[in-house]
């Protein structure tokens, strides 16, 4: 009986001394979403706001993250069904290939959308999306830039409240 507990004691202490490193390697692989200037599109983004208030649409959440040249930055929302959302997102004006995924909770694409930098959209993606079942979207925003590593891109999700020709848009604008 004293055997077993020793054993034990021993295994468990073999555990933690082995197990520390593992876990701590393992937090360098996850990728952390931090916010960044948004200087150069400050004039975009608040137009687009007013836009989308102007239309009936609430803004649920927005953030501007810092994003890597060529890689994707997944995002996840929950979605509530039959409710009509509209996401943006604003990259970097100097980027030439901004792409926009959405996949639904089964990890089916759902959405797909691209612009080249000479496109008259340019640098922002838009969409409305009506899901059909309440659950969790990824959406996966990527950017290209020929010389620069880091860029920065913006995101908002809304949500139509109201119909456009209510009172009480007219009267916010």
């Amino acid at each position: 009986m004293k055997s077993s507990h020793i054993l034990f004691s021993v295994l468990a202490l073999a555990t933690s001394l082995f197990a520390a490193p593992a876990l701590a390697q393992k937090e360098d692989n996850i990728i952390r979403q931090r916010s960044c200037a948004t200087n150069n599109y400050t004039h975009q983004i608040d137009s687009l706001k007013e836009y989308y208030k102007s239309h009936g649409f609430s803004l649920l959440r927005e953030a501007s993250m810092q994003m890597e040249s060529a890689f994707e930055m997944p995002i996840i929302v929950p979605l509530n069904s039959r409710e009509w959302y509209s996401f943006v997102f604003i990259g970097d004006p100097g980027a030439r290939l901004y792409e926009v995924r959405m996949y639904d909770y089964t990890e089916k694409q759902v959405i797909y959308r691209k612009n080249l930098w000479g496109d008259v959209d340019g640098n922002i993606i838009n969409f409305t999306y009506v899901p059909g079942t309440s659950e969790f979207h990824m959406i996966k925003p990527v950017q290209v830039h020929k010389t620069k590593k880091d860029l920065c891109g913006y995101v908002m999700l809304f949500k139509r409240t109201s119909a456009p020709g209510d009172p009480q848009v007219v009267g916010k604008r």
